[in-house]
């Protein structure tokens, strides 16, 4: 219904505007051009002094409206963010001095230089000053604009510190899955023909050793540790998708077959930002920011920043993905046969057989 009354706004603005186009010829016609013509350009004038002054009370009232419903300068939740923060800062101030400026005086140059017996408008075909004026500083301003997104980007997608922790995201219609290295801190290697729905949802090479202990999760909240930089390796299984990190001004594309990465360092817990926003149902968000098909809109997850000493009690609870796979290579299960270390071969060989 609320459709149906918007088109039949719409049409009806359409249907007014179009009366008004029609009277004013007929008006041409019955008063002469030459008159009807300088009539309309004052009430245009007119028109566009009025545009200007409720345009400008719409700003405002729109940015008063939608203040709690925006992300804040400075609540940034990551060290990359606060810069993002700034920048943007930064950016917005100097380009809504130049939007004022620029829109005061085209509105209200509109409406005092219409057309007037009083006097003619005087023509000029070129000015070298004016050029110069208009073309120099604006690019300087968008140089050091474009300055800061450079500098900025490449810090994001750099190398991360040789302490940082590692997760691999993995985008699919429409989820996420995580994947963590084990004490190795080594994420194992991969191949897109190993993909079993079953046992192996992002087709590990189980025949590396790196693989033993990486633990795959989905279906749940992302897990990071406070005030540790952690490194994000972004990949697709089907469509091009985008991990979106609102919270803390990261947004990386996920695409499949070539990874992309980029690093942060969270700096406030799930538990801090509950505090801070005074919202007991606070969570970071990894959104897709990338349309990639119907259930665009559902592609959703959750991240928690905790403690290490947290982290390391809920990792505690996981098990690897080759294990989980194949249960009877678990040593930890009692009743699984006494297996040596270099039987990498054999789930690689059930695999081969389709089991």
């Amino acid at each position: 219904m609320q459709t149906f009354f918007i088109v039949a706004i719409l049409a009806l603005g359409f249907l007014v505007t179009f009366q008004i186009a029609k009277a004013s010829e007929y008006v041409a016609v019955i008063r002469g051009a030459d008159k009807a013509r300088k009539q309309t350009n004052k009430i245009n004038g007119f028109l566009l002094l009025v545009f200007l002054i409720l345009g400008m009370i719409g700003v405002y009232y729109c940015n008063e409206r939608l203040a709690g419903k925006i992300l804040p300068f400075g609540s940034a939740a990551s060290d990359h963010g606060l810069l993002i923060d700034r920048m943007l800062k930064i950016t917005i101030i100097i380009t809504g001095i130049v939007f004022f400026i620029t829109q005061v005086l085209l509105f209200w140059y509109c409406f005092k230089y219409q057309e007037s017996e009083k006097r003619k408008a005087f023509y000029f075909p070129h000015n070298n000053k004016l050029e110069i004026i208009w073309t120099v500083i604006p690019a300087i301003a968008l140089t050091v604009l474009v300055g800061f997104g450079i500098i900025y980007w490449f810090r994001i997608t750099g190398d991360a510190p040789k302490d940082a922790s590692v997760v691999e995201v993995t985008g699919s219609q429409f989820k996420w899955e995580f994947r963590y290295p084990g004490d190795d801190k080594i994420l194992g290697k991969k191949y897109f023909k190993n993909y079993n729905a079953v046992n192996n949802p992002l087709g590990q090479l189980w025949d590396d050793p790196a693989n033993r202990d990486d633990v795959y999760v989905t279906g749940e909240p992302m897990h990071l540790v406070v005030n540790k930089p952690v490194k994000l390796v972004i990949g697709a299984k089907d469509v091009i998708h985008d991990v979106g990190l609102s919270h803390f001004r990261m947004k990386m594309d996920a695409v499949p077959g070539t990874p992309t990465t980029m690093w942060f360092t969270p700096t406030k817990t799930s538990r801090q930002m509950k505090e801070e926003t005074g919202n007991p149902d606070f969570v970071y968000e990894i959104s897709c920011d990338q349309m990639c098909g119907q259930g665009h809109w559902s592609m959703r997850g959750e991240i928690i920043v905790e403690t290490q000493e947290e982290f390391d009690v809920w990792m505690a609870k996981k098990k690897s993905m080759y294990y989980t796979s194949f249960p009877e290579l678990d040593p930890s299960n009692k009743k699984a046969p006494a297996i040596a270390d270099s039987s990498a071969a054999k789930p690689v060989a059930m695999l081969q057989a389709g089991k």
